[in-house]
């Protein structure tokens, strides 16, 4: 049944030698743990990836259930972590997700710094990697007021002060951050929007234009 499915979508649109194509392209020598020893330093940035695509995955599950708002916020992630089949489970993956994946790209970035592959002709691919890193931190900033604890709301409270101290336009920065001058529904409701609306969205159009100059470009080689 797949597969006269398959050969009919097949028919329509080609799709079989791309997907052929993309899965017979060779792997070069330096980066196969099989045949160099320091090869595991080129999987950072697939492990990255991996952990973003988890995120995604458990984030959805998550979003059934989170209710962005500061008298449900607090009882909707306990409801997730205690009543919820494996809820404690995908609450722990994302939770802990957030900080492997800013280590991972972190190391992926001193690799690609480490062996000059921010250079020309990759300058551009260098940039869109900073820009990567940039949206990661945000997600980490944004989610970690969701659970609506006391740690959140006061990291996020000094956090977002610091927006305050910007020349000329502190105040409003921050009053438009929050929502207001003080942090509250308005707040919680902004960063909800950002975490699960704005990042996203930029996260998927930086990595297609990062996958896509490595792909044209190829990964580039050691010293």
């Amino acid at each position: 049944m797949l597969g006269r499915i398959y050969d009919a979508i097949d028919k329509r649109l080609t799709i079989k030698k791309t997907i052929r194509d993309q899965l017979n392209h060779p792997v070069l020598e330096h980066v196969n743990p099989l045949k160099h020893p320091r090869a595991f330093v080129y999987c950072f940035g697939g492990i990255t990836a991996f952990i973003i695509v988890l995120m995604f995955l458990t984030g959805l599950f998550m979003l059934v259930y989170y209710i962005p708002s500061p008298d449900h916020a607090y009882d909707s992630v306990q409801y997730i972590m205690n009543n919820v089949t494996m809820g404690w489970l995908v609450q722990g993956i994302h939770f802990w997700g957030a900080t492997a994946v800013v280590v991972m790209i972190v190391l992926h970035m001193l690799r690609v710094y480490f062996h000059g592959a921010y250079k020309n002709p990759r300058e551009l691919n260098w940039v869109v990697g900073i820009l990567l890193l940039l949206i990661v931190l945000g997600f980490s900033f944004t989610g970690y007021l969701l659970p609506w604890t006391q740690r959140s709301y006061w990291a996020t409270s000094v956090g977002t002060s610091m927006i305050s101290l910007v020349p000329f336009v502190g105040d409003y920065l921050l009053k438009l951050v929050r929502g207001g001058a003080e942090i509250g529904a308005p707040t919680l409701l902004r960063f909800f929007a950002i975490h699960i609306g704005f990042l996203p969205l930029m996260l998927v159009l930086l990595l297609g234009a990062h996958f896509f100059i490595v792909r044209r470009q190829g990964i580039s080689r050691p010293f």
